[in-house]
């Protein structure tokens, strides 16, 4: 074997083991890649998280902050609390097969999670209604804060201690998103109130007050 054919096979072994530490790079670099990846979306849940607590947090503190009078908060209760249960009630018409398993407003955020059917229904009832998931953490966290102390007011009532509710919550509820939400609780109602007959707006609640608690 002369010189020339030991140096070609030399080459060739080398040009072998350079290929093979290539694809090993590679794949290293391929998982640096996924890990990245993976820590990307750790770091992105854990953003986002921290921000929806962050929200959370504020508009808990935004509620316990109101200064209303005893009636003036009953009247606002009187709307998120129909606005509720308004929720709840179609999302049982909408899925008669579930009434069972979705007892309370509680049940169906809970189990919209991961029920894709419920899912949908939820957000289409939103969306008729003119409501967003962050109006609904609004409305719920309201009713948590004084749902314990606070008397619902039938809208014949509402109207005759207060005129004006929409100058009510302008002017009393600085926070934008919980003001924006409990405005458009009232217009929900409002826009209900006028599409119901004398009879129906007499007794404005069906069924119970579903526990948004549990």
């Amino acid at each position: 074997m002369n010189n020339e054919t030991t140096t070609l096979i030399s080459l060739k072994e080398a040009m072998k083991r350079v290929d093979h530490k290539l694809q090993a790079l590679e794949a290293q670099f391929r998982e640096l890649d996924f890990t990245k990846e993976n820590l990307m979306q750790k770091f992105e849940h854990h953003s986002k998280t921290l921000a929806n607590q962050a929200a959370q947090d504020e508009m808990w503190t935004a509620v316990r902050a109101l200064k209303f009078t005893s009636m003036e908060l009953n009247i606002l209760y009187s709307y998120v609390i129909e606005v509720l249960i308004c929720l709840h009630t179609r999302v049982l018409e909408k899925l008669p097969d579930l009434v069972r398993g979705l007892p309370t407003l509680a049940s169906v955020l809970r189990r919209k999670v991961k029920n894709e059917r419920i899912r949908v229904v939820w957000d289409s009832i939103l969306e008729e209604c003119g409501l967003q998931e962050g109006d609904i953490t609004a409305l719920c966290t309201f009713f948590i804060a004084h749902g314990n102390k606070a008397e619902h007011y039938t809208a014949k009532a509402r109207q005759m201690y207060i005129r004006d509710i929409t100058f009510l919550i302008t002017n009393m509820v600085k926070n934008q998103a919980l003001q924006d939400s409990l405005l458009r609780a009232v217009q929900v109602i409002e826009k209900a109130k006028a599409v119901r007959t004398p009879e129906e707006q007499k007794s404005p609640l069906k069924g119970s007050i579903p526990s948004i608690k549990n």
